[in-house]
């Protein structure tokens, strides 16, 4: 397969117009990174994307991942695991990933706090706490009123740098629905924050809802389909 660079050079300036034209009518400023998904996409699409000035990929599984990366050793880009991370994966990230937004329990993090360690005792890796503010079975992440307590013993891991939160909204078109889950977590964050914790960065908002993502302050989207098409897997 060979990405079209053309198409998604166009793709890509449409998501960042979208962007501007939320954050002006919300009153909102700073920078949103996008992190284009390249799940399911063979190794070209990330060459593709690299191609058009996007620095930050991110893959759901670990062993897709390990084998793309493998595949394009030159790019020069940010890899983002985004999705569920099993304690026993965690000894590939260090090294390969430049940040994870998934932690949602205290096993998974001291499980990569020991896999930092023994790759690099000087590196802390970049994470994400995951929070499920919809509160949906089928997803991972926190409870809200558990984050608190994760992210402190997360923040007080060596090898670790906790960075921020992320979720995802429930599958709705209903705008309202999206706003108030990206809402909820930006309070969430808001409230840590008072407690001591820094939590700089907000990841949420995918293809179908990131302009409600940035409407509440997102500061990166985690962006698959809306740039690269849909999946081949």
């Amino acid at each position: 397969m060979v990405m079209d660079l053309s198409a998604l050079s166009g793709n890509l300036a449409r998501v960042r117009d979208e962007i501007a034209r939320v954050q002006a009518a919300e009153g909102l400023a700073g920078e949103v990174r996008i992190v284009g998904v390249t799940k399911g996409h063979p190794p070209e699409v990330a060459r593709a994307a690299v191609a058009v000035g996007l620095e930050d990929l991110g893959e759901n599984r670990v062993q897709e991942a390990v084998a793309k990366l493998e595949a394009v050793p030159e790019l020069r880009a940010r890899w983002h695991l985004i999705g569920h991370l099993q304690t026993n994966k965690a000894k590939y990230v260090p090294g390969r990933f430049t940040m994870v937004q998934s932690i949602d329990r205290v096993r998974v993090a001291e499980a990569l706090a020991q896999a930092a360690a023994q790759r690099d005792p000087g590196a802390r890796i970049p994470v994400l706490v995951q929070v499920n503010v919809a509160g949906e079975g089928q997803k991972s992440g926190c409870a809200p009123a558990e984050a608190a307590e994760l992210g402190g013993r997360v923040a007080a891991l060596p090898g670790l740098q906790l960075r921020g939160l992320m979720t995802m909204a429930p599958l709705t078109d209903d705008e309202a629905v999206q706003r108030r889950v990206f809402a909820g977590l930006r309070r969430l964050r808001d409230d840590l924050q008072a407690g001591g914790l820094d939590l700089p960065e907000l990841s949420m908002g995918m293809s179908a809802d990131f302009r409600a993502a940035v409407a509440e302050g997102a500061t990166m989207l985690r962006l698959g389909t809306v740039l690269f098409g849909e999946r081949f897997t």
